[in-house]
Protein backbone atom coordinates (compact mmCIF):
# COMPACT_ATOMS: atom_id res chain seq x y z
CA UNK A 1 0.00 0.00 0.00
CA UNK A 2 2.73 2.27 0.84
CA UNK A 3 3.49 2.79 -3.19
CA UNK A 4 0.38 3.97 -3.87
CA UNK A 5 -0.59 7.14 -3.59
CA UNK A 6 -3.39 8.68 -1.47
CA UNK A 7 -6.48 10.67 -2.48
CA UNK A 8 -6.37 12.32 0.81
CA UNK A 9 -3.98 15.20 0.10
CA UNK A 10 -5.11 16.29 -3.40
CA UNK A 11 -6.61 19.71 -3.91
CA UNK A 12 -9.69 20.23 -6.01
CA UNK A 13 -7.53 21.44 -9.07
CA UNK A 14 -5.93 17.96 -8.95
CA UNK A 15 -8.51 16.24 -8.21
CA UNK A 16 -9.91 17.54 -11.34
CA UNK A 17 -7.32 16.69 -13.62
CA UNK A 18 -7.52 13.26 -12.15
CA UNK A 19 -11.30 12.79 -12.89
CA UNK A 20 -10.47 13.95 -16.35
CA UNK A 21 -7.91 11.81 -17.02
CA UNK A 22 -10.05 8.81 -15.61
CA UNK A 23 -13.33 9.67 -17.16
CA UNK A 24 -15.17 11.51 -14.84
CA UNK A 25 -17.05 14.18 -15.02
CA UNK A 26 -14.64 17.01 -13.72
CA UNK A 27 -17.20 18.56 -11.19
CA UNK A 28 -16.96 14.76 -9.70
CA UNK A 29 -13.57 16.61 -8.11
CA UNK A 30 -15.93 18.91 -5.62
CA UNK A 31 -18.09 16.09 -4.40
CA UNK A 32 -14.61 14.51 -3.82
CA UNK A 33 -13.01 16.93 -1.77
CA UNK A 34 -16.35 17.56 0.13
CA UNK A 35 -16.38 13.39 1.19
CA UNK A 36 -12.52 13.77 2.15
CA UNK A 37 -12.36 17.33 3.94
CA UNK A 38 -15.95 18.13 4.79
CA UNK A 39 -17.07 14.63 5.75
CA UNK A 40 -13.47 12.89 6.46
CA UNK A 41 -14.28 10.15 4.50
CA UNK A 42 -11.81 8.77 2.39
CA UNK A 43 -13.12 5.08 1.09
CA UNK A 44 -14.59 5.97 -2.48
CA UNK A 45 -17.02 3.08 -2.35
CA UNK A 46 -18.38 5.02 0.55
CA UNK A 47 -18.51 8.17 -1.52
CA UNK A 48 -21.88 7.32 -2.93
CA UNK A 49 -23.42 10.81 -5.05
CA UNK A 50 -20.44 9.11 -7.53
CA UNK A 51 -20.83 6.47 -9.80
CA UNK A 52 -20.51 3.02 -8.86
CA UNK A 53 -18.32 2.09 -11.70
CA UNK A 54 -15.62 5.34 -10.60
CA UNK A 55 -15.85 4.56 -7.12
CA UNK A 56 -14.25 1.47 -7.90
CA UNK A 57 -11.81 2.34 -10.06
CA UNK A 58 -10.95 4.72 -7.93
CA UNK A 59 -10.66 2.31 -4.63
CA UNK A 60 -8.68 -0.05 -6.56
CA UNK A 61 -5.93 3.16 -7.55
CA UNK A 62 -5.78 4.84 -4.48
CA UNK A 63 -4.45 3.60 -0.92
CA UNK A 64 -5.52 4.28 2.52
CA UNK A 65 -4.43 8.21 4.26
CA UNK A 66 -5.91 7.71 7.74
CA UNK A 67 -3.67 6.12 10.33
CA UNK A 68 -4.57 5.75 13.95
CA UNK A 69 -2.04 6.61 16.70
CA UNK A 70 0.02 3.55 17.70
CA UNK A 71 0.36 4.86 21.19
CA UNK A 72 -1.05 7.52 23.36
CA UNK A 73 0.33 8.84 26.36
CA UNK A 74 -1.50 11.03 28.90
CA UNK A 75 0.00 13.50 31.68
CA UNK A 76 -1.28 14.52 34.78
CA UNK A 77 -2.26 18.07 33.35
CA UNK A 78 -4.08 16.55 30.64
CA UNK A 79 -1.43 16.94 27.91
CA UNK A 80 -1.49 13.78 25.86
CA UNK A 81 1.63 13.10 23.47
CA UNK A 82 -0.04 10.87 20.24
CA UNK A 83 2.70 8.28 18.41
CA UNK A 84 1.84 7.44 14.97
CA UNK A 85 4.04 5.18 12.22
CA UNK A 86 4.45 6.07 8.69
CA UNK A 87 5.43 4.05 5.50
CA UNK A 88 9.10 3.28 5.87
CA UNK A 89 8.83 2.71 9.79
CA UNK A 90 9.36 6.12 11.11
CA UNK A 91 7.37 7.25 13.27
CA UNK A 92 5.92 10.68 14.53
CA UNK A 93 4.53 12.41 17.02
CA UNK A 94 1.80 15.03 17.95
CA UNK A 95 0.17 16.71 20.93
CA UNK A 96 -2.96 17.42 22.22
CA UNK A 97 -2.87 20.27 24.92
CA UNK A 98 -6.06 21.35 26.19
CA UNK A 99 -6.52 24.30 28.67
CA UNK A 100 -9.93 25.75 29.26
CA UNK A 101 -12.13 26.00 26.24
CA UNK A 102 -8.92 25.99 23.79
CA UNK A 103 -8.20 22.82 22.66
CA UNK A 104 -4.28 23.43 20.46
CA UNK A 105 -2.58 20.25 18.56
CA UNK A 106 1.08 20.12 17.82
CA UNK A 107 1.87 18.25 14.78
CA UNK A 108 4.82 17.36 13.29
CA UNK A 109 6.17 18.06 9.61
CA UNK A 110 8.99 16.17 9.43
CA UNK A 111 10.14 12.54 10.66
CA UNK A 112 13.61 13.36 12.79
CA UNK A 113 14.90 16.82 11.50
CA UNK A 114 18.19 18.43 9.54
CA UNK A 115 18.33 21.59 11.34
CA UNK A 116 20.13 19.82 14.09
CA UNK A 117 19.65 22.06 17.49
CA UNK A 118 21.69 21.37 20.19
CA UNK A 119 18.74 21.62 22.86
CA UNK A 120 15.76 19.27 20.63
CA UNK A 121 15.37 16.05 20.76
CA UNK A 122 14.12 15.53 17.22
CA UNK A 123 17.50 17.13 15.83
CA UNK A 124 19.58 14.83 17.27
CA UNK A 125 17.73 12.13 15.14
CA UNK A 126 18.61 13.46 12.05
CA UNK A 127 15.95 13.84 8.96
CA UNK A 128 14.07 10.38 7.83
CA UNK A 129 11.95 12.06 5.80
CA UNK A 130 9.35 14.77 4.99
CA UNK A 131 5.43 14.08 5.74
CA UNK A 132 3.44 14.38 3.06
CA UNK A 133 0.24 16.69 3.07
CA UNK A 134 -1.99 13.55 3.76
CA UNK A 135 0.56 12.32 6.83
CA UNK A 136 0.47 15.94 7.85
CA UNK A 137 -3.33 15.89 7.97
CA UNK A 138 -3.96 12.53 9.40
CA UNK A 139 -2.50 13.81 12.73
CA UNK A 140 -5.72 15.90 13.05
CA UNK A 141 -8.03 13.85 11.21
CA UNK A 142 -6.96 10.49 13.10
CA UNK A 143 -7.18 12.36 16.49
CA UNK A 144 -9.63 10.88 19.07
CA UNK A 145 -10.01 14.76 19.86
CA UNK A 146 -10.64 16.37 16.92
CA UNK A 147 -13.75 17.66 16.98
CA UNK A 148 -13.04 19.51 20.44
CA UNK A 149 -10.00 21.15 18.76
CA UNK A 150 -9.47 24.94 18.25
CA UNK A 151 -5.75 25.94 17.55
CA UNK A 152 -3.68 24.24 15.69
CA UNK A 153 0.64 24.70 15.80
CA UNK A 154 2.92 23.53 13.42
CA UNK A 155 5.92 23.33 16.26
CA UNK A 156 6.42 19.77 16.27
CA UNK A 157 8.81 17.21 15.03
CA UNK A 158 10.72 19.04 11.62
CA UNK A 159 11.36 22.14 10.55
CA UNK A 160 8.14 23.36 8.09
CA UNK A 161 9.92 25.42 6.19
CA UNK A 162 12.32 22.58 5.06
CA UNK A 163 9.40 21.09 3.61
CA UNK A 164 7.28 23.55 2.60
CA UNK A 165 5.26 22.58 -0.48
CA UNK A 166 3.45 19.93 2.13
CA UNK A 167 2.83 22.34 4.42
CA UNK A 168 1.22 24.87 2.06
CA UNK A 169 -0.55 22.40 0.67
CA UNK A 170 -1.57 21.16 3.65
CA UNK A 171 -2.37 24.45 5.23
CA UNK A 172 -4.28 24.84 1.91
CA UNK A 173 -6.83 22.29 2.92
CA UNK A 174 -7.03 23.51 6.27
CA UNK A 175 -8.31 26.99 5.65
CA UNK A 176 -9.97 26.47 1.89
CA UNK A 177 -13.39 26.82 1.80
CA UNK A 178 -13.89 23.36 0.36
CA UNK A 179 -11.48 22.04 2.89
CA UNK A 180 -11.62 21.94 6.67
CA UNK A 181 -12.65 25.83 6.30
CA UNK A 182 -10.68 26.89 9.57
CA UNK A 183 -10.07 30.45 9.92
CA UNK A 184 -6.06 30.54 9.57
CA UNK A 185 -6.19 32.88 12.50
CA UNK A 186 -6.35 29.42 14.56
CA UNK A 187 -3.00 27.92 13.20
CA UNK A 188 0.30 28.85 13.85
CA UNK A 189 3.85 27.71 11.64
CA UNK A 190 6.94 27.48 14.19
CA UNK A 191 10.51 28.21 12.02
CA UNK A 192 14.16 27.95 12.66
CA UNK A 193 14.08 31.06 10.15
CA UNK A 194 14.82 28.90 6.81
CA UNK A 195 15.29 32.54 4.95
CA UNK A 196 14.58 31.21 1.19
CA UNK A 197 11.32 29.90 1.84
CA UNK A 198 10.19 32.37 4.50
CA UNK A 199 8.62 35.37 2.13
CA UNK A 200 6.90 32.35 -0.17
CA UNK A 201 5.79 30.93 3.53
CA UNK A 202 4.38 34.67 3.99
CA UNK A 203 2.96 35.23 0.75
CA UNK A 204 1.29 32.23 0.87
CA UNK A 205 -0.51 32.30 3.85
CA UNK A 206 -2.35 34.41 6.41
CA UNK A 207 -1.43 31.88 9.31
CA UNK A 208 0.77 33.29 12.59
CA UNK A 209 4.10 33.05 12.32
CA UNK A 210 6.34 31.88 15.14
CA UNK A 211 9.98 32.03 14.94
CA UNK A 212 12.33 29.94 16.86
CA UNK A 213 15.34 32.45 18.03
CA UNK A 214 16.72 31.85 21.41
CA UNK A 215 19.69 33.41 21.37
CA UNK A 216 19.88 36.98 19.91
CA UNK A 217 23.59 37.48 19.08
CA UNK A 218 25.06 35.37 16.15
CA UNK A 219 27.84 33.32 17.11
CA UNK A 220 26.10 32.15 20.21
CA UNK A 221 22.91 31.32 18.35
CA UNK A 222 24.97 29.16 15.88
CA UNK A 223 26.41 27.21 18.64
CA UNK A 224 23.12 26.03 19.61
CA UNK A 225 21.14 26.50 16.20
CA UNK A 226 23.27 25.50 13.33
CA UNK A 227 20.65 26.90 11.09
CA UNK A 228 21.88 30.56 12.04
CA UNK A 229 25.09 29.89 10.21
CA UNK A 230 23.39 29.91 6.54
CA UNK A 231 20.61 32.37 7.36
CA UNK A 232 21.09 33.91 10.40
CA UNK A 233 17.98 35.36 12.56
CA UNK A 234 18.94 39.30 11.45
CA UNK A 235 17.66 38.22 7.94
CA UNK A 236 14.70 36.71 9.26
CA UNK A 237 14.17 40.11 11.02
CA UNK A 238 14.96 41.95 8.14
CA UNK A 239 12.14 40.03 5.80
CA UNK A 240 9.39 40.21 8.85
CA UNK A 241 9.95 44.29 8.93
CA UNK A 242 8.44 44.21 5.59
CA UNK A 243 5.26 42.52 6.75
CA UNK A 244 2.48 44.16 8.38
CA UNK A 245 1.76 42.06 11.80
CA UNK A 246 -0.69 44.80 12.95
CA UNK A 247 -3.79 43.19 12.51
CA UNK A 248 -5.30 39.79 12.41
CA UNK A 249 -2.10 38.42 11.44
CA UNK A 250 1.00 38.00 14.24
CA UNK A 251 4.23 36.97 14.82
CA UNK A 252 5.91 36.05 17.88
CA UNK A 253 9.30 34.61 18.83
CA UNK A 254 9.79 31.89 20.97
CA UNK A 255 12.75 31.48 23.23
CA UNK A 256 13.77 28.68 25.46
CA UNK A 257 15.85 29.69 28.52
CA UNK A 258 18.24 28.22 29.28
CA UNK A 259 20.07 29.05 32.87
CA UNK A 260 23.40 31.15 32.23
CA UNK A 261 23.57 30.77 28.54
CA UNK A 262 21.08 32.86 26.97
CA UNK A 263 19.37 35.01 29.72
CA UNK A 264 21.61 37.83 30.90
CA UNK A 265 21.28 41.63 31.13
CA UNK A 266 23.30 42.02 27.82
CA UNK A 267 20.70 39.64 25.89
CA UNK A 268 18.09 41.67 27.03
CA UNK A 269 19.74 44.55 25.09
CA UNK A 270 20.53 42.80 21.96
CA UNK A 271 16.68 41.08 21.58
CA UNK A 272 15.98 45.02 22.05
CA UNK A 273 18.10 46.12 19.48
CA UNK A 274 17.47 43.00 16.74
CA UNK A 275 13.21 43.33 17.20
CA UNK A 276 13.27 46.95 16.69
CA UNK A 277 10.53 47.80 14.28
CA UNK A 278 8.29 44.45 14.32
CA UNK A 279 5.22 44.54 16.08
CA UNK A 280 5.52 41.10 18.01
CA UNK A 281 5.69 39.31 21.02
CA UNK A 282 8.47 37.32 22.62
CA UNK A 283 6.92 33.63 24.15
CA UNK A 284 9.83 32.30 27.28
CA UNK A 285 9.80 28.39 28.00
CA UNK A 286 11.66 27.08 30.11
CA UNK A 287 14.02 24.48 29.48
CA UNK A 288 13.08 21.09 28.94
CA UNK A 289 15.42 18.65 30.25
CA UNK A 290 16.62 16.00 27.54
CA UNK A 291 18.72 12.98 27.97
CA UNK A 292 22.59 14.02 28.12
CA UNK A 293 21.92 17.62 27.46
CA UNK A 294 23.98 19.98 29.16
CA UNK A 295 21.48 22.97 29.63
CA UNK A 296 19.54 23.94 32.60
CA UNK A 297 16.47 25.14 33.42
CA UNK A 298 16.38 28.40 35.30
CA UNK A 299 13.81 28.70 38.71
CA UNK A 300 10.75 30.89 38.75
CA UNK A 301 11.99 33.87 39.51
CA UNK A 302 14.79 34.01 37.07
CA UNK A 303 12.19 33.58 34.16
CA UNK A 304 9.79 36.33 35.44
CA UNK A 305 13.17 38.86 36.32
CA UNK A 306 13.83 38.29 32.67
CA UNK A 307 9.96 38.67 31.41
CA UNK A 308 9.62 41.88 33.10
CA UNK A 309 13.01 42.99 31.91
CA UNK A 310 11.59 42.93 28.11
CA UNK A 311 8.17 44.30 28.91
CA UNK A 312 10.13 47.01 30.74
CA UNK A 313 11.21 47.60 26.97
CA UNK A 314 8.31 47.44 25.02
CA UNK A 315 8.45 44.03 23.88
CA UNK A 316 5.27 42.13 25.00
CA UNK A 317 6.41 38.97 26.97
CA UNK A 318 4.81 36.19 28.12
CA UNK A 319 5.75 33.14 30.07
CA UNK A 320 4.51 30.06 28.88
CA UNK A 321 3.46 27.38 31.05
CA UNK A 322 4.71 24.31 30.85
CA UNK A 323 2.89 21.14 30.02
CA UNK A 324 2.98 17.57 29.97
CA UNK A 325 6.83 17.86 31.03
CA UNK A 326 5.65 13.77 33.41
CA UNK A 327 5.18 12.37 29.33
CA UNK A 328 8.45 13.83 28.44
CA UNK A 329 6.12 16.02 26.03
CA UNK A 330 9.10 17.88 24.48
CA UNK A 331 9.53 17.22 20.78
CA UNK A 332 11.16 14.03 19.61
CA UNK A 333 11.30 11.99 22.64
CA UNK A 334 8.63 9.49 22.94
CA UNK A 335 9.25 9.09 18.55
CA UNK A 336 13.24 8.01 19.96
CA UNK A 337 11.36 5.44 22.08
CA UNK A 338 8.88 4.45 19.73
CA UNK A 339 11.84 3.72 17.01
CA UNK A 340 13.63 1.41 19.66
Amino acid sequence: MADRETLYGKTPEELAALCGGMGMPRFAARQIARWLYVRHTEDPLLMTDIAAVHRQRLAERFAPAFNAPERVTESADGTKKYLFCIPGGHAVESAYIPDGERATLCVSSQAGCRMGCKFCATGRQGLQRSLTAAEILNQIVSLPERDKLTNIVFMGMGEPLDNTGEVLRALEILTAEWGFGWSPTRITLSTAGVVPELRRFLDATKVHLAVSLHNPFHEERAEIMPVERAWPVAEVAAILREYDFTHQRRVSFEYIVMSGLNDSPRHIRELTRLLNGIKCRINLIRFHKIPDSPYFSPDDAAMIRFRDALTARGIQTTIRASRGEDIQAACGLLSAKGAQ
